[in-house]
Parts: C-alpha cells; structure tokens; sequence
C-alpha cells in the first residue's frame, strides 16, 4: 500500500515536472502563458521569447503599434545623462504626434518659459524637451506624472497625480496615473508611455565593448541555420566564448533558463515596457527574481542553443515589440562596425 502511493506521488511530480517544463521551456508553452497573461491582465516573459522563437512576436487585435523613431543625430553615448536620454525620448513621440494634439504640451511649454517650437528643433529638441519636463515634474512631483501633462495636459496629469498621493504613492507610474484619468485619454496614455520607453532605450548601454562586430543585424534574412526568411529580432555580437556579458541598465530579471533555440538565456527587465534579452551564454551569473545594476557582468558568452558560432544575440524589445537597438544608439553613423559574416549567429 505504501509502495503504491509513494509511486503515485512521484508520477503526480512527475507530471507537475513536465508541465512546468513544457510552459517555460517551448514555444507552445510560451503562447500558452502569453495568453494566460493577456487574460488576467499580468506582465509575462513569454512574449520576449515568442518573438525570438517565431521571428516576431504578432500584436494581439487592440494592441498599441509602436513607431521608432529614427536613430538620434547625436555623438557618444556616454555622454548621455538619464536627462537627456528622456528629453530625447520625450522629442522621438513629440515628433509622431498630430498637429491638432500638440495643443496641451504647446501650452505647457508656455507655462514654462519656453519657446514650444523648439520641442520640434533638430538642434534644440531633446534639451528643450528634458528642461521642460524637469520643471513640470517640479510641479507635479512625479516624472511620469510630468510625461503624462505633456500629452494629457496640466490639471488632468495633476488630479491623477493627487489622486496617487492621497493613496499613498509618493512617486506615481504612468500605469497608477492612468487609473484615475476619465475615459477619452488613452491615446494620451499610450503616447505618454511610448515618450517614456523611448527615454529608457536612448539611456541603455551597449552589453559588450562597443568595437565588437555585428555578425548579423537587425532585420529579415535568410536564417543561417534554417535556409528561410525570418525577421532576426536582435544583433549578433560576435565575442569570443567566456567573454563578459554586462547588463545595459538597472533593472530585475524575468527570465535566466535554457532551450533549443535560445541556449542559456536571460531576459531583464528595465521598467517603463523596456526588456533585453541575452542569448547564447555559456554560464549564467544572475537568476530570476535578482536586481541588476547598469555594467554588472551578468553571463559569460558562449556556443549554447541554436547557433552557427560563439556569439552574443543582444535583443531590445519596447511594449513587447522587438526593435533594432541601433535605432537608439548614434554609434553606428560614427564608427560601428556593421554586419560582417554570418559565423557567429543564430
């Protein structure tokens, strides 16, 4: 009799075993969890590496089409404090709004001191845009909260802003803000939000040094492994296996696991819809649930998963879309080196 239970409790285990490896460690799995989330209105990891298991992750009906902007005329990244990194941001979404949208931030631009054509200035743009949203947070209290007034106007930003505090949320997100606006906002929201991942992908540092070759870029290609036209939904960095992998900004991290496809991977979080994904490793240092700080060695490069050669696949995704990192970077205009061979992808 106790044989017999002791064996039905390790097949039951057994079966938790495999169910929990079927959802975190395959694509169906992972269509499976993002479905899940979608329902009950949770964040999930799936999404990140359904887009690298299928070429691109497809938006659910509804979802928010995000438009990058085009990589910044600027020169060294370095150079960029998290200012000025959200003043670009805040320019990129600025300059897809409508002309008859523009009214609340050409107003609050007056009520600043500051001349609202610049916001759209070539030269001027990003600074114009970091001075006034420094001044309206000063108002306001809250960053997001400022981000919101900007496309949202003065007083609805500032109601949803009183409104946090009397909850006790000292420094309100942009999602506890949204929740006490009227209906009719949400192209304001979503804008507001595009300004601030926008801002935190301007702000990411590079994971490798900067000099390494991009063995394949961003973009459609013919897959190296597969023979067929796929979308590659990151870069390949081609470094030689054991080398340091640093994160590219603060943030927590979602996923550190193993597959067929991805190798050892790790996926971070930075907040604000922003997430990187690094693939390929050979030793994981960090694991789900650990706060990572900006050039902390996360993982050693390496050959793991579906791969043509020892690499780091480097993946940027805003709002659950993976785009090119280099649409926020100005290093490829002055000096990155471009895609040389195809030895060292995936």
């Amino acid at each position: 009799m106790f044989a017999r239970r002791t064996r039905g409790l390790f097949e039951f285990l057994m079966t938790l075993l495999c169910l929990w490896a079927a959802l975190y460690h395959t694509p169906m799995g992972a269509f499976v969890r993002r479905g899940m989330a979608k329902v009950f209105g949770v964040r999930t990891s799936a999404r990140p590496l359904l887009a690298y298991f299928s070429g691109g992750a497809t938006p659910h009906p509804g979802d928010r089409v995000l438009v990058v902007p085009e990589p910044p005329a600027f020169v060294g990244q370095s150079a960029i404090t998290p200012a000025l990194a959200l003043g670009l941001g805040l320019k990129a979404a600025l300059h897809q709004l409508p002309e008859d949208r523009r009214r609340p931030v050409q107003d609050l631009a007056r009520l600043s001191g500051l001349d609202p054509a610049k916001l759209w200035d070539g030269t001027e743009g990003a600074a114009t845009s970091a001075t006034l949203l420094a001044r309206t947070a000063e108002r306001l209290g809250s960053e997001d909260a400022a981000v919101l007034a900007i496309f949202a106007g003065l007083e609805p930003a500032r109601y949803a802003a009183d409104r946090c505090r009397a909850e006790g949320m000292d420094a309100p997100t942009l999602e506890a803000l949204a929740r006490h606006l009227p209906p009719g906002f949400e192209d304001a929201v979503g804008e507001a939000s595009d300004a601030l991942a926008f801002g935190t992908a301007y702000g990411l540092a590079w994971p490798v040094p900067e000099r390494t070759p991009v063995t394949s870029g961003f973009g459609v290609r013919i897959h190296p492994i597969l023979g067929t036209k796929r979308l590659h939904t990151g870069v390949d960095l081609g470094i030689p296996a054991g080398s340091a992998v640093r994160v590219t900004a603060d943030g927590v991290v979602r996923r550190a696991s193993e597959d067929g496809v991805n190798g050892r991977v790790l996926i971070i979080d930075h907040g604000r819809g922003v997430t990187t994904a690094y693939c390929h490793n050979s030793v994981l240092l960090v694991q789900v649930g650990d706060v990572v700080r900006r050039g902390q060695v996360i993982a050693r490069s390496g050959n793991t998963g579906r791969s043509t050669g020892p690499h780091l696949h480097y993946q940027l995704e805003l709002h659950d879309q993976p785009v090119d990192p280099f649409a926020f970077r100005s290093h490829r205009a002055s000096g990155t080196p471009g895609v040389v061979s195809v030895r060292g992808s995936d």
